[in-house]
């Protein structure tokens, strides 16, 4: 397993509502949505295996501010109220390095689930 360090640039971007993270041999652009989404937080993570809660609806959800967490990762506020969990820097590589295909699982389970990225929309299925 690699040592993930700390980041040489971490720059939030509040228009574009990314989070640009810089490490030595990498650099990721991560939406605030995708964050958000996947936020280690036992919100969305639950408090053990199969206790994960589906986050939707988060198409147009931000980052109000970033702090440091230590030497070992960042703390997130969201402008959704959300502020739990702690992105260590191990976690935001991972979701860098692997975020299409968590992206793509996410919209799956958003398919299955019948729900939606846009808090602006609804759907209504009749059997």
């Amino acid at each position: 397993m690699t040592l993930i360090r700390k980041p040489s640039k971490v720059h939030l971007h509040r228009q574009s509502k990314t989070l640009e993270i810089t490490f030595s041999n990498a650099s990721f652009q991560l939406s605030a949505e995708l964050l958000r989404t996947h936020s280690p937080s036992a919100e969305v993570r639950g408090h053990g295996k199969g206790q994960e809660k589906l986050v939707y609806r988060k198409l147009d959800v931000g980052i109000n501010s970033i702090k440091a967490a230590g030497n070992y990762g960042l703390h997130i506020h969201f402008d959704d109220g959300h502020d739990s969990g702690i992105f260590t820097w191990t976690y935001l590589y991972d979701l860098g390095e692997n975020q299409t295909q968590y992206w793509q699982k996410y919209l799956e389970r958003l398919e299955k689930e019948n729900q939606q990225r846009d808090p602006h929309t609804s759907v209504i299925q009749f059997p």
